[in-house]
């Protein structure tokens, strides 16, 4: 296998494993979002990590098929290394997201506190306000601020607009 034809494989597979994604993600969309995301970095550990096949050559493999491809033709001896890799790399990522969970978790926390303290803000100004007298409009006026037509037009007054 030449560097050009690994390079197309590699292409090929990363197309391939996007378009899985892609379709996993479109398939944990209806989760529970504390659910749906570790899911799909779980998908996505699996779907992207390498593991290296021929250490002399550098040559390196998606670690999920090499595994399969051990454990199912029993063909070679790096599925050990393979899931060992997986398990790395799984915990290098569900770290990070922990992380990023803590993070997101204290902002969430805080806009809340926020968004309630603002709300309880607007609630006091409210109430100190004085009720609105309506002295000229009232709850029958159209969009123009014209009182209704009374249905009997010998009781029209009119009322000089400034």
């Amino acid at each position: 296998m030449t560097e050009n034809d690994y390079l197309i494989a590699w292409g090929l597979y990363a197309f391939a494993a996007l378009g899985c994604l892609l379709v996993w993600l479109r398939l944990t969309s209806w989760m529970w979002r504390w659910l749906r995301e570790p899911l799909r970095l779980l998908v996505a550990v699996l779907l992207f990590a390498p593991t290296m096949v021929d250490p002399v050559k550098e040559k390196v493999a998606p670690a999920i098929a090499i595994t399969a491809l051990d454990l199912l033709f029993k063909v070679g001896n790096n599925a050990f290394r393979a899931i060992s890799e997986l398990l790395m790399y799984g915990m290098f990522v569900f770290g990070a997201y922990l992380v990023f969970v803590a993070i997101r978790f204290a902002r969430e926390r805080s806009a809340k506190a926020r968004k309630a303290q603002a709300d309880a803000a607007q609630a006091a100004l409210r109430a100190d306000e004085p009720e609105e007298d309506q002295l000229f409009g009232g709850a029958g006026d159209d969009r123009y601020g014209r009182p209704p037509v009374p249905s009997n037009p010998q009781r029209l007054r009119v009322e000089p607009r400034l």
